[in-house]
Order: structure tokens, then C-alpha cells, then sequence
């Protein structure tokens, strides 16, 4: 057979109600003597102590969130008028450059189509200009 090999256990100390000890509590700061700090005068006017004395007040949430909400669109609103702003700033500095452009190539085609700089430009192919008027062919109507 088995020898026993049951042991004893050690002891364990039950947890027993006793009182806590008490938190250090820190000597009070000397008070500060009052002057007029803008909270101080917050506090004084506004009497904010009254508003939350029994907790938060749940009637005003609605206004709260609609004010958030619209302060929200207001701050939306001001970055995309920026941003429209600098786009229409780019644009008009685009459309400038355009504009030079074009009157660049206009003033060259209005220079390149002149009829001296058309005969000056054929020249070397071997085409020279007419020096006799051109004349009307009339057609009557039983030739045709």
C-alpha cells in the first residue's frame, strides 16, 4: 500500500474589519492674498458656483451642443473661405501669365502676316510677289 502523503498546511492569517489609517493630511498654504487675476473677476461676475452647485445643469445641453455646433460651421466655414481665397489667388496669377502669353503670340502672328513678312518668307522657295492688280472674271449665267 501508499504511505500517507498528506502534509499540514501553513497557517494563512485571515483578513479581519479593521480601520484604515487616516492619509496624511498636508499643513494648508499659506492664503494667497486676493487681487484682481481675470478668474478672480470671472468668479466674482459671473457667479458660476450657484450655476453648478447641485452638478452639472442638463437643461442647457441642448444649447451648449447647438452653440458647439455652430461654432463648429463657423470655424468650417472661415478655413474653406481661406482656401477658396488662395485658389482664386493662383487662378488670377495663372490667368495673368495666360494673358501675356496670348498677347505675346497674338502681336507675333499680327507681325508674321503681314504681307512684306509673307514674301520675305517665300522668297527662298522661289515665289515672288505679283506686281500686276488681280482682275474680275464675269461668268454669265449661260456659260456656266
Amino acid at each position: 500500500m501508499a504511505a500517507n502523503t498528506v502534509q499540514e498546511r501553513p497557517r494563512v492569517q485571515r483578513k479581519v474589519n479593521t480601520q484604515r489609517p487616516l492619509p496624511q493630511v498636508e499643513p494648508e498654504r499659506p492664503e494667497r492674498p486676493k487681487g484682481t487675476s481675470i478668474f478672480e473677476l470671472l468668479d466674482r461676475y459671473t457667479k458660476m458656483d450657484t450655476l453648478f452647485q447641485y452638478g452639472l445643469p442638463v437643461k442647457f445641453l441642448p444649447y451648449i451642443i447647438y452653440l458647439m455646433i455652430v461654432g463648429l460651421f463657423y470655424i468650417g466655414n472661415t478655413h474653406y473661405a481661406e482656401k477658396t481665397i488662395r485658389k482664386i489667388d493662383k487662378i488670377k496669377s495663372e490667368v495673368e501669365d495666360l494673358r501675356a502669353d496670348y498677347t505675346t503670340l497674338a502681336a507675333d502672328y499680327m507681325e508674321a502676316s503681314k504681307q512684306s513678312e509673307v514674301a520675305r518668307k517665300v522668297m527662298p522657295a522661289g515665289i515672288v510677289e505679283s506686281s500686276s492688280p488681280p482682275y474680275q472674271i464675269e461668268v454669265y449665267g449661260e456659260e456656266y
